[in-house]
């Protein structure tokens, strides 16, 4: 039984109330219910405490970090055209750059603003659960774990290509991506890897095993992921690069910083 505080005064918790009156009365859901389907929502979309802070609106793109403003308006222009346009967005840069700030703030848009149906999910995370599902002692099935995974209405799909690539990493991000892709779904990715071949690529030279070399040539998406799988990843998402610093290490640098006399 609600009590007298919980009852909404527009509808007095029938969760309808009146937009016009007369004779051809006409209602529409209450704000309460949007707001409580929300609230559902966002509880159901895995964001991670680390990010309930992110919105699109408290994303930094002024000063040393106005060369993220053309990021920050792809996020708002995709929410602004979802489901029109379905067509996801992969994230592109360095580390700290805010990639993951922007994929939850859009996220958290579609969802309060369109009652999209969101999911988030770590690649690494992921993984490890799938991984840990084909341990007998376990109450989930790989099927159990990845049917969310295929049918979320928009997927982020944060730090792709952080695990070691291996056949089974790459038949399961094979698995995931293309069913996703047939299915019509929208999925928004993030990456610290270059979006560029994998080595050995028409005009890309192969990765040696000297460890000098490979420090120099830093691993791609190509690498990470399979060439097959970036490809599909252009006919997914269009491609968001981000350049800046790291706002994490302004963080911490700003935390060791000696005060002023």
């Amino acid at each position: 039984m609600k009590t007298a505080a919980a009852v909404c005064p527009r509808c007095a918790g029938t969760g309808w109330k009146t937009v016009s009156e007369g004779p051809d009365r006409q209602v529409a859901r209450c704000d309460c219910q949007h707001q409580a389907r929300a609230d559902a929502l966002l509880a159901a979309a895995r964001i991670p405490k680390r990010y309930e802070h992110c919105d699109l609106f408290n994303f930094e793109f002024e000063g040393a970090q106005e060369n993220l403003l053309p990021a920050r308006m792809s996020a708002c222009r995709f929410v602004e055209e979802y489901p029109v346009e379905k067509t996801g967005l992969m994230f592109v840069g360095g580390i700290g750059v805010g990639k993951t700030h922007l994929a939850v703030g859009l996220a958290k848009a579609l969802i309060r603003d369109k009652g999209i149906r969101c999911l988030f999910y770590d690649y690494r995370e992921l993984l490890k659960q799938i991984q840990n599902s084909y341990n007998p002692s376990e109450q989930t099935t790989e099927l159990g774990l990845l049917r969310p995974v295929f049918d979320a209405e928009v997927l982020v799909l944060d730090e792709l290509g952080a695990v070691k690539p291996t056949e089974w990493v790459w038949d399961t991000v094979s698995l995931i991506l293309n069913t996703r892709y047939n299915d019509n779904r929208t999925t928004i990715i993030t990456t610290n890897f270059a979006d560029e071949p994998a080595a050995g690529v028409a005009g890309v030279e192969p990765m040696p095993r000297s460890s000098a070399f490979s420090a120099a040539r830093k691993e791609t998406l190509g690498d990470r992921i399979g060439e097959r799988m970036r490809s599909r990843l252009h006919e997914m998402c269009r491609v968001v690069k981000m350049e800046g610093v790291d706002f994490r290490q302004n963080i911490r640098s700003a935390s060791f910083r000696e005060p002023g006399p």
